[in-house]
Formats: structure tokens, C-alpha cells, sequence
């Protein structure tokens, strides 16, 4: 499903550089993704421009192109740029642009979330969301940390994990689950983890109990957590998981689901999409992710890359839900 390249527009201005960009042309599947030449501006007063060398890809993206997100699917947002997260080099910056951990100037290695318009190979956008990416990581490490990163942490924040507490986390090796079992023990909880016997190894690597999902599910986690399950962090969605979160936590405010929307009606907690955004804990989650990343204290998804015009093959891999990883594009490749 390689995608086509085409031009937006027969004439550019000088002022402005072409570059390439993946696009929604319709609302649907991964079909609908090109690749096209777009027109990037200078930054304007507090902006910068960034030359992308890598970008996340997540199941949020295909929301928007979908139809299914915030936004509808009003045709007046056609066609729409796709992708929220990049990490790059700043080749331009605008009168007074300065990110959330200081002044920013031309060269400097930096990772922009939330980042509209990801999926290209330059983007100008507002310094408030860009910020310095550490040398220990790789451009595709930062390129998909951060979204994911997020709302691990917000998950763990919003049922209050601590010391003592015991954790079951669903899904424990996906790109979330995985950094919500680590968040987890740093806050000094034991956490018991779901996760597929392929993936058994990384999330017992990680200092968790790893368990199988699937029939018995309930009775293997009473028996790995003898004393009890005290909060639960879904990042799969399934029945199978709130059904085995409601059989262990009588509160249910101690219950928090990235996925489970239509199970909103358990009163359990949902984040995310749709729910509860926690943009102040999001936008500032960095500050706390991005050095524990960079001293090894967090362990990241095996990380898949594709080209950008491979954009929709990704997206196909990623519906299909065992992605085994994080999925990033490279523009430059």
C-alpha cells in the first residue's frame, strides 16, 4: 500500500521551502494517506521550523483521518495533515521563540509534542511544545515517547499510585503499558502485568509479574497477588480486562482505562480522547520522562520504522493491534 506522491500547488513562493507531507485526501482507513508536496513557512514570532528526522506514529492519528476524532469529519478539514509528535533539528527560528525549558536557536536537537502536521519532513510550528531531546536517545526513541510517555504517566497519576499499592496493568508490553508498569514500581508500587507469551520476557525485564491474558485471567492475578490488587491501569480496552478490574478494586475511581469507552457506564476512570484530557500533566510530563529516559531508569518499546511513504502500511499494523513495539517514520529514508 505504498502511497502516491503528488503536488499541492503548481507554484511556491520564495519565501517558503517544499518539502513533503503526508496527508488525509477522505476520511477512512489507511487508504486514504498521501504523500504530497507542501509548502513549509518561515517561523513567525515564537515559532520554530523544524527538519524532521523522525515521527510517532499512534492509534490517535488515525482518529482524525478516520472521521472518529475531535474534530468530525467535516470536509472543510481536508485535506488534513496527520501525525503529533516529531523529533528533529531546528533549521529556523521566529522572533522570541522559546519552549518550555528555555530559548531556542538553529541546530539544536529537539522533540515537538503535540506536533499537528508530524508526518512530513520539516514543519514550522509553536515553540510552546518543543523541547530539548536528550543525546542518549535516538531520533526514533524521542520520535515516539513522548505521546505514549504521557499518558502512561497520567494514568498512574490519576488513580494515585504510591508506595504499598499493588498494580495490575493490562496490556504491560504495549508502547504505554510498558512505561505505566515502570512509572508504577518508581512510585513504589508492586505491579502484576498482561501480556502476550512472546512478551512475557520484556515486561518481567522491567521488575513486573508477568501474566497471560485470556480465560482464567482473573484467578491467575489472585494468585500472583495473594493480598490483593489495589488499582488497575487498562491500556487494552477489552471486557475481559475491566470485567477482571471490577472483580478486584471495589473503587472504582482507582480504575483507569485508556481504551475501555464503552465501558464508561462501570464508573470507572477514562483518560484520553473523549475523556479526561489531563493536558496540564501531559504537557509537562517531559520534564519528568525525558531524564529518566536518558539515564536508562526507563526501559522503551522496541521501536519499528517505516519511510514516510509508508505511512498507511504502518497504520495497517498498527489496527491490526500487535505492532509488537512503537511504529515510527523516517521522512528521510
Amino acid at each position: 500500500m505504498t502511497l502516491s506522491t503528488s503536488s499541492t500547488s503548481d507554484a511556491i513562493e520564495k519565501t517558503t521551502s517544499r518539502h513533503l507531507a503526508v496527508v488525509a485526501t477522505a476520511y477512512g482507513g489507511p487508504e486514504v494517506l498521501s504523500v504530497v508536496d507542501v509548502e513549509v513557512p518561515p517561523p513567525g514570532p515564537g515559532e520554530v521550523t523544524i527538519e524532521v528526522r523522525a515521527a510517532g506514529v499512534n492509534p490517535v492519528d488515525s482518529k482524525f483521518f478516520s472521521g472518529t476524532g475531535p474534530f468530525g469529519n467535516s470536509p472543510d478539514n481536508l485535506p488534513m495533515r496527520v501525525g503529533l509528535e516529531v523529533a528533529g533539528l531546528i533549521t529556523a527560528v521566529g522572533a522570541g521563540a522559546v519552549g518550555p525549558a528555555g530559548p531556542l536557536s538553529v541546530g539544536d536537537a529537539v522533540i515537538a509534542y503535540p506536533a499537528s502536521g508530524g508526518y512530513a519532513t520539516a514543519i514550522t510550528l509553536s515553540a510552546n511544545v518543543v523541547v530539548p531531546k536528550p543525546a542518549e536517545l535516538s531520533w526514533e526513541q524521542a520520535a515516539g515517547m513522548l505521546l505514549v510517555g504521557a499518558t502512561a504517566l497520567h494514568a498512574v497519576a490519576v488513580i494515585n499510585v504510591g508506595q504499598g499499592d499493588t498494580v495490575l496493568v493490562h496490556g504491560g508490553s504495549g508502547a504505554v503499558g510498558l512505561l505505566a508498569v515502570q512509572l508504577s514500581i518508581a512510585a513504589g508500587a508492586t505491579v502484576v502485568a498482561t501480556a502476550s507469551e512472546r512478551n512475557q520476557q520484556l515486561v518481567g525485564d522491567v521488575g513486573a509479574v508477568a501474566l497471560t491474558y485470556g480465560p482464567g485471567l482473573l484467578d491467575r492475578v489472585r494468585q500472583a497477588a495473594p493480598t490483593g490488587i489495589s488499582a488497575v491501569i487498562d491500556a487494552v480496552g477489552t471486557d475481559e480486562a475491566i470485567d477482571v478490574s471490577l472483580s478486584l478494586v471495589p473503587d472504582r475511581s482507582r480504575i483507569v482505562s485508556i481504551a475501555a469507552r464503552h465501558r464508561a457506564d462501570t464508573g470507572i476512570k477514562l483518560i484520553g480522547h473523549g475523556a479526561d484530557l489531563g493536558t496540564e500533566i501531559r504537557s509537562n510530563a517531559w520534564r519528568d520522562l525525558l531524564p529518566m529516559a536518558a539515564s536508562g531508569e526507563l526501559t522503551l518499546s522496541p521501536v519499528k520504522t517505516f519511510p514516510l511513504s509508508e505511512a498507511a502500511e504502518a497504520h495497517v499494523l498498527l489496527a491490526d493491534g500487535h505492532p509488537n513495539g512503537k511504529l515510527v517514520l523516517l521522512p528521510t529514508e
